[in-house]
């Protein structure tokens, strides 16, 4: 193995990430749906025949098309801007001022180092500062992001600017805590384990605002 190769190993062992977006190719979307499914298709049937499967088994023969709209569909169509949820906001006319916590949002995210389930919850909360946002936008923002393949601080990171961009605040905060199963199934094959995550901005930088958030939620975690 090569020493990038050591690199590359070390980087995906450690669960680093290595930008703070989805490191996308210009070229990312030229490419129509259809299309990807059939050439990911491909790759599948590959894989599995070099595993040795017999893919004129009645149980496999589909696996390679299922798979193909899986990844394209599904689990990670977040990366389709076109798929991105309308943020939508309104007029605070209820003057209500205080913070709003939307707690154990079920995540469902991929690990872009190989390829295995993320699997937690994520709590999100905002201090209005004029304008509020449906309580399902929230979910359908964690889910849209989660949906890619991701290094949790990014999937954290990009949850409050998403929110803070619509809301028009910096008082927005994101805490994730998600098992890996790049973690828990491989490698180490600690199944106990799991990673806790926090972005917070504005007012919740202050240790008062961010301990009520963290009791709101019941977190022991300390930050």
């Amino acid at each position: 193995m090569t020493n990038n190769e050591d690199f590359q190993d070390e980087i995906g062992d450690n669960h680093i990430a290595t930008t703070a977006t989805n490191p996308l190719r210009n070229d990312a979307f030229d490419m129509a749906d259809d299309q990807k499914i059939e050439s990911i298709k491909k790759d599948v049937e590959n894989i599995l025949k070099t595993l040795g499967m017999d893919l004129t088994d009645d149980s496999l023969k589909g696996t390679p098309n299922r798979v193909a709209k899986m990844f394209v569909k599904e689990i990670f169509g977040g990366l389709n801007p076109s798929k991105k949820p309308n943020s939508s906001t309104f007029e605070n006319n209820y003057k209500y001022g205080e913070m709003l916590v939307e707690k154990n949002i079920t995540l469902y995210s991929t690990c872009e180092h190989h390829l295995l389930p993320i699997v937690g919850r994520a709590h999100v909360a905002y201090i209005s500062s004029g304008r509020v946002i449906g309580l399902s936008k929230m979910n359908r923002i964690v889910d849209y992001y989660a949906k890619r393949p991701q290094v949790q601080e990014r999937l954290t990171m990009q949850i409050v600017q998403e929110l803070q961009k619509a809301l028009n605040t910096q008082d927005v905060a994101c805490v994730i805590d998600a098992k890996h199963l790049c973690v828990n199934s491989r490698g180490i094959c600690d199944i106990e384990s799991s990673t806790v995550t926090s972005e917070f901005g504005g007012k919740f930088k202050e240790e008062q605002t961010r301990r009520e958030f963290l009791d709101y939620i019941k977190l022991e975690t300390k930050f």
